[in-house]
């Protein structure tokens, strides 16, 4: 279980102080006892339940519609038929619009509807940190103004400590503006896939550390001198996507690829904000991978190639390592290698240690997940109330999660007598029934990646295959390092990072790859360190810093 130490009890008693005074602003019922019975939602109660409770089931009092922006995955197209839908609408009396923009498109497709005041009233699939362009214009709602409207996200945040984590959302004003999906505990997905018949053709172990990974590398290239032994994926739009981020950028403490965001990252050791792009940490990651690809252990396309191309890589037997996840790994990868050589077995290793030791948490990582922004317009809804307890149910309540990730029981799952989930035996998920004609995500649109997350560690691995809870026991004994502390910035202060960030992003991401594929030599790291100085990052990271002081001073 997560404990708070002193520090995140300190953050903690400011976060709950500070939703005490938003309880009080206008929207907030100002007493989390009578939820919703403020006199401010007079003209917005429309449909809403009187009596909606934590652990209570919502049907809304006449039937209601909402839009919604959607997620359209490549892999479960969405389909008007799904039993999602109907069986939606049947338990809670809402049905849902979505306004369907495909997964390639969706941040700009998002940021342009947002703009232009078009954007339907939920905005789900958006990853914190992301809801921040949005918060001056006005055009979504300060959602922690009226979680005493969500009886179950208020419990979960309670019961699950956290508070440190939410109060990493909090913007100046002392608000966030998303209304996160929260997990119970830290998890783990992203790592590196391998091919195990070839380990076990060389008499190598599975390697634990970067090191390792280096020796098995060499051993392969060695063994298949035409090979690349490690070709990725996940580049395009953002080079090394993943690889960066949730895998070295773990091993070492300074995020790259997805998770490089406006480049700030909290330094432990100095207790202090640096700019990500020129920390040690983040130099020594692209030296490692330099390595890589200067002694030819990895394809130098990895960072610039579509996903299909690393893909038939690894499935033609060019390379032997690749980026995954466990959906990926049964979904994508396993069954055209399969095909290709039937004696080929991938698997998915934990996350190699690299110099700041077995963690599963640094302090760019919480325990908060994708979620929701809501359009400014939909506090102005003779609905609203009755929106808020929706998205609670459907999103925060365990009744609704459970539907949302495994679909109607006796239909497609079954509860054994110890409480197990088990799929129906004609539906699949995650390779779980294999042979089954069904498909639980593109056939019922359950599982479906803009409903379903978060919730407690037993929901979340209860479409777990026995290998894939291996793996989360493995990270699940390593460390979590506190999250950063909050860092939130006034208007003006916003408008002006905004002008420093882009530039100092872009060049720090033009010579990452540089760096990487040996284009610019590491003797050059100071005067790269120093054309950021040129485009003011020390401004910026002392505004961050700035910020950080004063929310600490403010809010304890």
């Amino acid at each position: 279980m997560y404990e708070m130490n002193r520090r995140q009890a300190m953050v903690a008693m400011g976060a709950f102080l500070a939703l005490a005074a938003c309880s009080t602003t206008d929207g907030g019922s100002g007493d989390s006892g009578e939820a919703g019975k403020s006199d401010d939602f007079a003209a917005n109660r429309d449909g809403a339940m009187p009596d909606y409770a934590a652990g209570k089931q919502f049907t809304a009092a006449a039937p209601l519609t909402f839009g919604i922006l959607y997620n359209n995955h490549p892999f479960y197209p969405l389909k008007k038929d799904w039993l999602f839908w109907s069986e939606l609408t049947k338990r809670t009396n809402v049905t849902l619009e979505p306004n369907v923009v495909p997964l390639s498109d969706y941040e700009n497709k998002r940021s342009l509807l947002i703009g232009a005041g078009d954007a339907p009233v939920i905005i789900p699939k958006t990853y914190p940190g992301q809801e921040t362009p949005f918060v001056a214009s006005g055009a979504i709602l300060p959602v922690s103004d009226y979680i005493d409207l969500m009886p179950n996200f208020k419990d979960k945040i309670a019961k699950w400590n956290l508070e440190p984590d939410l109060d990493t959302l909090r913007q100046a004003d002392g608000q966030f503006y998303l209304l996160p999906g929260l997990h119970e505990d830290y998890w783990v997905d992203y790592s590196l896939a391998i091919r195990a018949d070839v380990l076990d053709e060389l008499g190598l172990e599975i390697p634990q550390t970067l090191d390792d990974l280096h020796s098995v590398l060499k051993a392969m290239k060695e063994k298949y001198p035409d090979s690349y032994p490690f070709s990725d994926r996940w580049s395009i739009p953002t080079p090394g996507g993943a690889l960066l981020n949730q895998i070295l950028g773990l091993a070492y403490g300074a995020h790259g690829g997805w998770g490089y965001l406006n480049g700030v990252t909290w330094d432990h050791t100095a207790q202090k904000f640096a700019y990500t792009g020129a920390m040690e940490q983040y130099k020594q990651m692209l030296q490692f991978l330099h390595t890589l690809v200067e002694e030819k252990l990895m394809d130098p396309e990895s960072f610039t190639q579509q996903d299909d191309q690393a893909i038939q890589k690894l499935v033609s037997g060019k390379s032997f390592v690749i980026s995954t996840n466990a959906q990926t790994l049964v979904n994508e990868y396993r069954p055209p290698l399969k095909k290709a050589n039937p004696k080929a077995k991938l698997i998915k290793i934990p996350v190699p240690v690299g110099p700041l030791g077995p963690v599963k948490a640094d302090a760019t990582t919480t325990r908060l997940e994708n979620g929701i922004m809501i359009s400014k317009k939909a506090r102005d809804s003779k609905n609203f109330v009755a929106m808020m307890q929706f998205i609670d149910w459907l999103w925060y309540s365990d009744e609704g999660q459970v539907f949302a990730k495994w679909g109607i029981e006796g239909t497609t799952f079954t509860k054994d007598a110890s409480g197990k989930y088990q799929l129906a035996e004609d539906v699949d998920f995650v390779g779980l029934n294999p042979d089954a004609s069904k498909h639980l995500q593109k056939d019922f649109g359950f599982s479906n990646g803009v409903f379903a997350y978060g919730g407690t560690t037993e929901l979340l691995q209860s479409t777990f295959s026995e290998e894939e809870i291996e793996f989360q026991k493995v990270m699940n004994a390593r460390e979590a390092l506190p999250p950063a502390p909050p860092r939130p910035l006034t208007d003006e202060e916003r408008e002006q990072a905004s002008l420093w960030e882009t530039p100092l992003k872009d060049h720090a991401t033009q010579n990452t790859l540089k760096f990487i594929l040996g284009k610019r030599s590491f003797d050059e790291w100071d005067a790269y360190v120093q054309e950021l100085e040129a485009k003011n990052m020390s401004a910026y990271i002392n505004l961050m810093n700035t910020a950080h002081d004063r929310y600490t001073k403010e809010h304890g």
